[in-house]
């Protein structure tokens, strides 16, 4: 004889606009229950009643299979009296103080794909097909609830088919927000480069694709903002494109129709291919082969590439009719954010494109391409944006306290605490302009409004010079009530990964990047701290070293290195060595350098790891000038060619790391190849032999030195045959992209008992 059985279930997570609700109704329809669910402002209310057998089939399918976007970070159940009640109903969504998270924006799936290539479809070919398991949110998203209304896809009233099948429970497309079609979607436009209006509908395509083929850059508006695109095939279209958009050498990503077009010019792991093709469709940084059909000057000097999938039906449509790849890098001048109005592009960029192709759904809020890397086993997070954020890390405990972090200068993002989760912003960037500030504050006040959230802690660096510490210390002056709480910056880093893991212990941790403001003022970057979640010590750090020129340093490796000279040798034995650092300054320019070190003349002193990699790569003869941050190491890394367990050689007295004999070294060796591997294989050394000091201590690796894909596989291999537990960021940005994480977990700790 059969038992009735009635729970009251609530699930936290993302679970709002990824077809949780039509999931539910389709199981409980499957498994004859009968009950409810909607939406509130914490995650889903679901109510289910029936035979007994069969409800419990329902809680134990909800922990094993859930719908492809989601994500459940807390499944409670209480049983309640049986009702009687018949039938499974979707309800209302409820209001209320919004906790729960948002989904980020999602390539198209395969079922909308099939459908947009059927010429039987309604929606054949149309360039904004979605449904629920695919296409924009959080760029859509103005408040929560998800819901129709609260998107700019308000604008759009659904014809009678749509609305149809966004009322049916049991269709794809039931509360899908973004539902269209031809009838009554967007639409799509080409203007020329003064904002007129030239072309309507998919015709437009075609016209695009014939400026592409002529060498032309165009804009074209995607889910979070627009691109720059050129044939990537067209090394003039490039060069062009990099000199109007002030970009002189760092790498341009490239998007392709298909997976094998980007195996034709690059070598794909089975790991990078899982990346490439998984449902966020990153930008995947992978090694390029020798020989490509592509413009040299997509990547000089380097053997990386950065390739990525087209994402959107429009992007997929123009890659089927171009049939060639395309660069497609963010349209914004340097040090700009991503523009996302077409009145922007040509206000301020009419002299680098020759069209656009846009569409009049409105993107509320920006969102970047994601960029991730394999290096050996690891995969790292450089950028998180797109498919990606905002991103929320359920906590062990509840917070007591609305917390904000702002995070750092560069790659900068932000993080909030809210009840059991941290949400972590997409990426905001280098807020070393004034626009860049004002998109960080954007961000900033849309988190606000989607949580209703105003802090009761505001967490920033300890750099004065930061625009992130001004902005925390102003908002501190005008609410006196607010807690401001400053962390290290390179503690944040290590924090940022004791967060990913949930980490509540001790661990040694290499905290190896550009610049990070230290505890005595001056610039630290070459850091081992033994860290918990609530303090720090440092143990031992790179002997310090003076960036001649300050900020000139870190765009010319050659002011590292000749301090490196300077640190060793007197003025007149640098003036008879011969090595290509050396040779890129006149003798007067040397004299110049010496007594700016000599004097402490605009010379910070630092420990930076990063800038070892810049002096390395001049006395190399790699690198003198850098073009971007973070070139040296790629140059390194491309000139290594292997792994080399033969290392220079180093000192560790006490607290200090001495690299002055591998300085020495270096300038016994010719070879460039031999001085890359050397020096990546002196920095593993460097750290094995630490680690091994403390060998009760779990290993933990961050900072943006460790984008070293090279560095990074040589390390965690090491490691792994020593069987040392180790952590290294993967789900969250291992460069300044997550201090605002590792700040945040920090002061949730302090204050989860106040």
């Amino acid at each position: 004889m059969s038992t009735s059985k009635r729970v009251r279930i609530k699930i936290t997570g993302i679970v709002q606009g990824v077809g949780f609700r039509p999931y539910l109704y389709q199981l409980a329809q499957r498994l004859s229950l009968s009950g409810s669910v909607c939406n509130d402002g914490r995650g889903l209310d679901v109510v289910i009643e029936g035979d007994t057998q069969q409800v419990d089939l329902f809680l134990t399918t909800l922990q094993t299979k859930s719908p492809p976007l989601s994500r459940i970070d807390t499944l409670q159940h209480e049983m309640e009296m049986p009702t009687g009640e018949v039938g499974f109903t979707i309800r209302r969504s409820n209001t209320g103080v919004a906790t729960t998270m948002i989904s980020p924006d999602m390539a198209i799936c395969d079922a909308c794909l099939s459908e947009m290539q059927d010429n039987t479809n309604r929606r054949y070919q149309y360039p904004f097909i979605n449904c629920t398991d695919c296409g924009p949110r959080y760029s859509i998203i103005k408040a929560l609830p998800y819901d129709r209304p609260s998107t700019s896809m308000s604008d759009f009233t659904m014809c009678e088919v749509c609305d149809a099948e966004y009322a049916n429970p049991g269709d794809r497309r039931y509360h899908a927000q973004p539902i269209s079609c031809f009838s009554c979607g967007p639409t799509l436009s080409l203007l020329d480069s003064e904002g007129r209006v030239m072309r309507e509908g998919v015709e437009s395509i075609k016209i695009i694709c014939r400026l592409l083929l002529e060498g032309k850059s165009v804009a074209i508006k995607g889910l979070g903002g627009f691109h720059l695109v050129c044939d990537a095939t067209d090394e003039e279209a490039v060069q062009r494109l990099r000199t109007n958009k002030q970009r002189p050498s760092k790498p341009l990503a490239v998007m392709f129709k298909d997976l094998q077009s980007i195996k034709v010019i690059a070598e794909v792991s089975e790991a990078e291919e899982r990346l490439i093709l998984s449902k966020e469709r990153p930008i995947v940084i992978i090694k390029k082969r020798r020989e490509v059909a592509l413009a040299p000057s997509i990547a000089p000097g380097i053997e990386k590439i950065g390739v990525f999938l087209a994402y959107t039906p429009l992007h997929i449509l123009l890659l089927e009719e171009l049939d060639r790849p395309i660069v497609a890098t963010s349209a914004n001048m340097s040090d700009a954010p991503i523009i996302t109005e077409e009145v922007e592009i040509v206000s301020k960029l009419r002299d680098v494109v020759d069209a656009i192709l846009t569409y009049d759904r409105e993107i509320v809020n920006a969102c970047d391409d994601s960029v991730l890397m394999v290096a050996g086993t690891q995969t790292l997070m450089l950028r998180m944006a797109r498919g990606f954020a905002p991103k929320s890390l359920p906590l062990p405990f509840r917070s007591s306290k609305k917390i904000l972090a702002v995070g750092a200068n560069q790659k900068s993002s932000i993080a909030l605490a809210l009840g059991e989760h941290i949400i972590l912003s997409p990426h905001i960037g280098d807020l070393v302009s004034l626009e860049a500030f004002e998109y960080f504050e954007r961000t900033l006040e849309t988190f606000k409004r989607f949580y209703d959230f105003e802090p009761d802690i505001i967490v920033c660096d300890k750099h004065p010079g930061y625009e992130t510490t001004k902005w925390a210390q102003q908002a501190k002056s005008k609410y006196p009530n607010i807690r401001l709480i400053e962390v290290q910056h390179h503690y944040a880093h290590a924090c940022a990964v004791m967060a990913e893991y949930k980490l509540d212990e001790s661990v040694l941790a290499f905290c190896f990047d550009g610049t990070g403001y230290g505890d005595e003022g001056t610039l630290w970057g070459g850091e081992v701290l033994i860290a918990d979640p609530l303090k720090y010590e440092r143990v031992k750090h790179f002997r310090p070293f003076r960036l001649l020129g300050g900020e000139k340093a870190v765009k010319e490796p050659r002011r590292v290195a000749l301090s490196l000279l300077f640190d060793i040798y007197t003025l007149g034995e640098v003036l008879e060595i011969d090595n290509p650092t050396v040779h890129s300054f006149t003798e007067s320019e040397l004299r110049t350098m010496h007594a700016m070190w000599e004097r402490d003349i605009n010379s910070p002193s630092s420990s930076s790891v990063g800038r070892l990699f810049d002096a390395v790569a001049s006395l190399a003869g790699i690198s003198q000038i850098s073009g971007y941050e973070g070139e040296s190491g790629l140059l390194i890394e491309t000139t290594a060619e292997r792994s080399d367990d033969d290392s220079f050689s180093y000192e560790i007295d006490d607290e200090v790391i001495d690299y002055r004999p591998m300085i020495r070294e270096i300038l016994d060796t010719s070879s460039k190849s031999e001085i890359a591997s050397k020096f990546i294989a002196t920095l593993s050394s460097i750290i094995l032999e630490i680690a091994e000091q403390y060998p009760e201590l779990p290993v933990v690796l961050s900072g943006g030195v460790f984008q070293n894909a090279l560095l990074v596989s040589v390390v965690t291999e090491k490691l792994r045959v020593q069987k040392r537990r180790f952590y290294i960021q993967k789900d969250t940005p291992v460069n300044d992209g997550g201090i605002a994480l590792g700040q945040l977990y920090h002061v949730i700790h302090r204050s989860k008992d106040v």
